[in-house]
């Protein structure tokens, strides 16, 4: 009898003791969790988008779609929910489609309210002489065609415009002034899109944007109205290697040298 324990005792010890390190070995093994990462849903498909709409691809972001398409990232998030209630944000799938024209039925979005003075016509016998064409006040907001852009920032142009850089840069000192390069409306302040550090993007009308990027600080916020030669932002080097302005010109959401424009 006194044979049989320390035999018994013995060998749970041992299951004890391996089934304790095989957990131990176990644990060790798992692999780190990685970030989860947006869920491919689109079945490797290469289905082009209906027209109005945007498919989402890897690396998108709601701000960076509406910016390449020429879009006020509020405008876009608007338009969808108006079509899809449960649309979110936030949460952007590979393979989604995304609305980036305005649903039918929906009124143009303006950039500021156009208002003309209404000048009284001159009495003249001359029949041939024509009536004089009313100038804009200075509350209207619309960019002339072909735009005239007045420079963002004074300092040495270091990198020119490119496929690769889709602007041109403009180097310079931490807090200098960044101004609005023609008038209208703060479409996007803040720093979400990767590769731009804190941008400000300015909708001139429904054809031209302008982004100016790497600011140290932002002065005005989404909805804001700007004039041209406005301070904006100040000068600095969020998310590059050194201090300067990244401007970028958008017509129709594509990226031009802004650099024949700027007068």
């Amino acid at each position: 009898m006194s044979n049989v324990m320390p035999n018994t005792v013995s060998k749970s010890f041992l299951f004890l003791l391996l089934t304790a390190s095989l957990m131990l070995t176990v644990g060790c093994s798992t692999p780190r969790t990685k970030p989860a990462s947006v869920t491919d849903r689109s079945g490797g498909s290469s289905e082009p988008a209906p027209p109005g709409y945007y498919r989402v691809k890897r690396g998108d972001t709601l701000a960076r779609i509406a910016l390449d398409n020429g879009q006020a990232p509020r405008d876009v998030v608007q338009w969808n929910k108006a079509v899809n209630p449960s649309f979110n944000p936030n949460i952007i799938e590979i393979g989604d489609l995304i609305l980036i024209k305005a649903p039918a039925g929906t009124k143009p979005v303006k950039v500021a309210e156009k208002v003309t003075e209404k000048k009284p016509i001159p009495v003249t016998d001359k029949a041939d002489v024509p009536s004089p064409t009313p100038e804009p006040t200075k509350s209207e907001i619309v960019a002339e065609p072909g735009i005239r852009l007045s420079w963002p920032a004074k300092g040495k142009v270091t990198d020119d415009f490119s496929d690769k850089n889709k602007g041109i840069d403009i180097a310079g000192k931490v807090g200098e002034p960044v101004l609005a390069a023609s008038d209208g409306k703060v479409v996007y302040a803040g720093n979400s899109l990767r590769g731009y550090g804190n941008l400000v993007i300015v909708k001139h009308d429904n054809t031209y944007l302008t982004a100016y990027a790497h600011n140290s600080k932002l002065l005005v916020k989404e909805g804001d109205t700007v004039r041209k030669g406005q301070k904006i932002a100040e000068m600095g080097d969020t998310d590059t290697t050194s201090v300067k302005l990244h401007f970028e010109l958008r017509v129709n959401g594509k990226p031009v040298n802004p650099t024949p424009y700027l007068q």
